[in-house]
């Protein structure tokens, strides 16, 4: 299930901030409903899309479609923008996940320019500003779409293993919610759970539990700090068989009880 809690209009946000509240809310696995590109001008970090972890540096721009599982590391040094394109956006995009190494200092200039040109007119009461933001918008889809004809990834051909971990990433964006363990992700995906761990260490280092557990960690959190659902209730919705181990899952990961970490400001 995506999270349609997060607002719907076309909106720049400074990397930095998109931390406030927590780390978590970066860090852990998860998909929004909009799509999104995030511009790293300083710093450098992981970034796990679909199952797949590389390394990030400054000038990359990250492109993640609505709906693509994802995570990725933001330290003190790191500085950017993240483009949120609204959930109505009619921008051109692309269908799946880029991960570009912007080179040319003119490249650059023109993706700096085309974030100023959009926030300035967002800032801006002057008439038709919001119509102007949205002809930006669509200059800087064209942006994205020039620089993935043009720029060669260093990305490796998805083979067996990247594909069959973009299909569970799939399927655990879509299924964290029904209380599915690995093995019966791994019997509905064809293979074996222990296929299924090798190959998500393989791509993200991480096992397949792991990314699982994780996702619904991060959905745990969200409801206990943007909702008064009851702590049994966010449990029972997220598939786990009792209020003592959702407890007991929720501590592990973030050292605090369900209840503990609702009181923390």
């Amino acid at each position: 299930m995506l999270d349609q809690s997060a607002p719907s209009q076309l909106r720049l946000v400074a990397v930095p901030r998109l931390a406030a509240g927590g780390r978590w809310r970066v860090e852990a696995m998860r998909s929004i409903s909009e799509p999104c590109l995030l511009w790293f001008t300083k710093g450098q970090g992981r970034i796990t899309i679909a199952g797949v972890t590389r390394g990030y540096t400054a000038h990359n721009a990250i492109y993640i479609p609505p709906g693509v599982m994802h995570g990725f590391e933001v330290g003190p040094a790191v500085f950017g923008t993240a483009v949120f394109f609204g959930r109505d956006s009619k921008v051109t995009l692309p269908d799946v996940p880029l991960h570009l190494r912007i080179r040319e200092v003119h490249a650059q200039q023109e993706l700096n320019g085309a974030l100023d040109n959009i926030q300035r007119e967002l800032d801006s009461d002057s008439p038709a500003h919001d119509r102007a933001a949205r002809h930006y918008l669509g200059l800087l889809g064209v942006w994205l779409e020039r620089q993935a004809s043009r720029v060669v990834e260093d990305t490796p051909r998805p083979d067996a293993t990247r594909r069959l971990v973009a299909r569970y990433s799939t399927l655990l964006e879509r299924e964290f919610r029904s209380g599915m363990g690995v093995s019966e992700f791994a019997t509905a995906l064809g293979v074996t759970s222990t296929h299924l761990t090798r190959c998500c260490q393989i791509t993200c280092g991480r096992p397949a539990s792991a990314l699982l557990q994780d996702r619904r960690i991060f959905e745990a959190r969200r409801l206990l700090s943007e909702t008064r659902m009851p702590v049994g209730q966010i449990g029972e919705s997220l598939g786990f068989a009792s209020a003592a181990y959702f407890t007991r899952a929720f501590q592990h990961i973030t050292g605090k009880s369900p209840s503990a970490f609702r009181r923390t400001p």
